[in-house]
């Protein structure tokens, strides 16, 4: 037999080794190997199994890593067609799905000692008073890691041992799998009863085997019940499940309500965890309780989607809309579009959830190529919440500081759930302390010198950071000019960390805490945090985005937006899609349990569109109106988008390769007569980490033949040195 291997290392081919006799029936296609490539070894995945080659004298595989394959065949399939579509090299795709924690040579299983009784002994009998206190919770235990008896027990190993010797225990090493959650108490829930709604809305689920839906619920419809019933099913049909969360720090409360289902009954089942914020040793411990079969059900971050359930039933990608299910390095993969793809290879039910449908899911859905499901009411008949728009151009502004963080009607709503006990979220999607430092008497501006970007200030550490590259540097006291050295040097915009400043001086009685990458440091401060709300213990969490959505606290009754057009006017077609979504959900948060929500949105753009619209709760009135927008300009939905960027140290090389790129692409429009090229044109984030950036867009409705095109030129194309091209299909983020 044959072995086609694809070896770690980006050649864009596949090699031929023999299996020696030895390795017979161990090698099958998904299976991790090490094999000799030139003057050393280097390990790979066999990707295909043949009786023959075509070539003569092969090398033998060296060594068969693990007892079991780790890719399965569809999973290395979907490799494929990732690679195809999303213009990589097949080996980056291969590492795409599977995770560094598995790809090692040696196994990461960790090994602890355990003690447990051993059979036919005489109990208890003749040990000194200690002795049988040790054995007696041993024998409630029957097995126990041993540092885990030494700290019950307050005993020492010697005195263990003294047992062993006596021959009443066994002391061995043992697998101790490393579970993330291990330590959390899971008190098991029953299924709840559904609405009309949401009874309809899992019927057509459940009665379309194999088929993809789009459940459009309002904030609060109940669609984590329906997807929760859905999975019931798929386990009934002996079937797993994959569910997509776009933020970590959903995690932890979407795999409690899933772990409480499924922990106990005759559905019971693992739920495996896979996210970025797991240990490398928990990774490893949690694929392959999935590969085993051990756990049914998989929740995690976009590269989850390619978890190796078998047979898998369903995908569940939650808050379908969200631009991270997009990854930014090669490959440049879409989890949403990926699970469409293997929901149909594999006959799999997909469902994507969203109060906000991104525009792309919803043109599919109007055009049948998806089912639409709809909630558009609160579960038990809770009312939406009442949103205010606050124009800040009216508020009174204090001598020549601008209007105020807070406008009175946000100051006194605060004030009113304080008095009542309620709780208050705000949100600003930025983070530190000030957006730059500027100095009035000279103009000068605080720049990271390696982005076309302004400094952030972070008060509390006293630093001026880039939140592109991580540029840090101490904040001066005085103007670095050296002509000016004016001492007026003063900071400017605002950020989490002053909203957190200023609450904590107008509500000095309020316990506030803030929730943004900076102040996350460890690995449990999500649900340290979120548990902290959810018990009560914060009365105003300020956070970004990844307080926006997911989250259900049911004594959350105010929700303040503090500035809803810090995206509205980037250079991107999808700017005010994205206001729109994010202000919905946001609101969303406020009115979850008795009391009816309120939602305050302070903004210098009253009547755009997509605030307009998000105050109303008006999906269906923003979708028409930004399509009518797409389509006169015939951006997507109306085509499908890919976005060649040129990157290099000097703008001038980089600049000319744009030039000399479009002119090759040029004949293409030949083959694909619908293909549109835009540009080439500096990127609106002109500099990014010491790079400058040109790029070009392209669209077009064919992109599976424009993605065969791309890669045939861009494997011939020189550009001069120091300048390299990306390719981003479907790309979501334009800057």
């Amino acid at each position: 037999m044959v072995a086609r291997v694809t070896l770690e290392i980006a050649l864009r081919k596949e090699f031929d080794y023999s299996i020696p006799p030895e390795f017979e029936g161990k090698v099958e296609v998904g299976t991790r190997v090490k094999v000799p490539f030139g003057r050393r070894e280097v390990l790979g995945c066999v990707t295909g199994l043949t009786q023959q080659s075509e070539y003569n004298s092969l090398k033998p595989i060296s060594k068969v890593i693990g007892a079991q394959s780790l890719v399965t065949p569809r999973v290395l399939e979907l490799a494929r067609w990732i690679a195809d579509y999303y213009c990589c090299a097949p080996e980056t795709a291969l590492k795409s799905v599977l995770p560094d924690a598995v790809r090692k040579e040696q196994e990461g299983w960790r090994e602890r000692l355990f003690i447990r009784l051993l059979p036919g002994n005489d109990g208890a009998e003749g040990l000194t008073r200690r002795q049988k206190e040790i054995y007696h919770v041993i024998e409630e235990s029957r097995s126990i890691a041993l540092q885990k008896l030494l700290k019950v027990t307050g005993t020492t190993t010697a005195t263990v041992r003294k047992l062993e010797d006596k021959g009443l225990v066994e002391i061995a090493p043992q697998i101790s799998e490393r579970d993330p959650y291990a330590n959390e108490e899971i008190i098991p829930t029953r299924p709840l009863k559904l609405n009309l709604e949401q009874a309809a809305a899992l019927k057509a689920i459940n009665d379309k085997p194999g088929e993809f839906f789009l459940l459009h619920g309002v904030t609060g419809s109940g669609k984590t019940e329906v997807y929760l019933q859905s999975i019931s099913r798929a386990l009934e049909q002996g079937k797993g499940a994959i569910v997509l969360v776009p933020e970590i720090s959903l995690t932890p409360q979407t795999v409690e309500r899933f772990k409480a289902r499924f922990s106990s009954g005759p559905l019971k089942t693992l739920v495996a965890v896979l996210h970025s914020h797991l240990s490398t040793g928990e990774r490893h411990d949690e694929w392959h309780k999935i590969r085993q079969g051990r756990a049914k059900i998989v929740i995690g971050a976009r590269s989850a989607i390619f978890a190796p359930v078998e047979p898998l039933g369903l995908i569940i990608v939650d808050e379908e809309h969200e631009h991270s299910y997009k990854q930014e390095e090669a490959p440049r993969y879409h989890a949403r579009d990926v699970a469409v793809v293997r929901g149909q290879r594999e006959g799999a039910t997909v469902v994507l959830g969203s109060a906000t449908p991104s525009m792309e899911s919803y043109y599919n859905a109007q055009r049948g190529r998806y089912h639409l499901l709809t909630l558009p009411t609160r579960a038990d008949d809770k009312q939406m919440p009442l949103v205010r728009v606050q124009d800040m151009c009216t508020e009174k502004s204090r001598g020549d500081k601008g209007p105020p963080i807070f406008s009175q009607r946000l100051k006194e709503a605060i004030s009113r759930r304080l008095e009542q006990g309620e709780q208050t979220i705000l949100f600003l999607n930025r983070r530190g302390f000030a957006t730059s430092m500027q100095c009035p008497d000279c103009g000068f501006v605080a720049e990271c010198p390696n982005c076309s970007l302004s400094l952030t200030y972070h008060r509390r550490e006293q630093f001026l950071r880039c939140h592109v590259c991580g540029h840090n540097t101490p904040a001066p006291q005085r103007c670095p000019e050296v002509k000016c050295a004016s001492a007026k040097i003063r900071f400017h915009g605002l950020g989490t960390e002053k909203v957190e400043d200023v609450l904590r001086k107008l509500f000095p009685g309020a316990n506030v805490t803030r929730m943004d990458s900076d102040a996350l440091k460890r690995k449990d401060d999500y649900r340290r945090i979120l548990g902290d709300f959810r018990r009560g213990k914060i009365d105003i969490l300020v956070g970004t985005q990844m307080i926006a959505k997911g989250l259900h606290f049911p004594r959350v009754t105010l929700v303040g937006i503090v500035y809803a057009d810090t995206g509205l006017h980037l250079a991107d077609f999808r700017a005010g899609e994205r206001t729109f979504q994010l202000l919905t959900q946001v609101a969303g948060r406020a009115g979850r349990g008795e009391v009816e929500g309120e939602v305050v949105v302070q903004t210098f753009s009253p009547v755009h569109p997509a605030i307009q619209f998000a105050r109303r709760h008006d999906y269906e009135g923003y979708f028409e109106a930004e399509m009518e927008f797409r389509e006169q300009l015939l951006y997507p939905p109306f085509t499908r988008a890919a976005m060649l960027t040129l990157r290099g140290r000097s703008e001038e090389k980089v600049s000319f390769s744009a030039e000399h790129l479009k002119k090759q692409i040029e004949p293409i429009v030949q083959k694909l007569n619908d293909l549109q090229i835009s540009g080439p044109a500096p990127a609106p984030l002109l500099r990014a980490e010491t790079y400058y950036r040109y790029q070009l867009m392209l669209r077009t409705g064919r992109m599976s033949e424009l993605s065969r095109e791309l890669a045939g030129l861009t494997s011939s194309l020189n550009f001069p040195d120091e300048v390299t091209l990306t390719v981003d299909i479907d790309p979501v983020n334009l800057l």
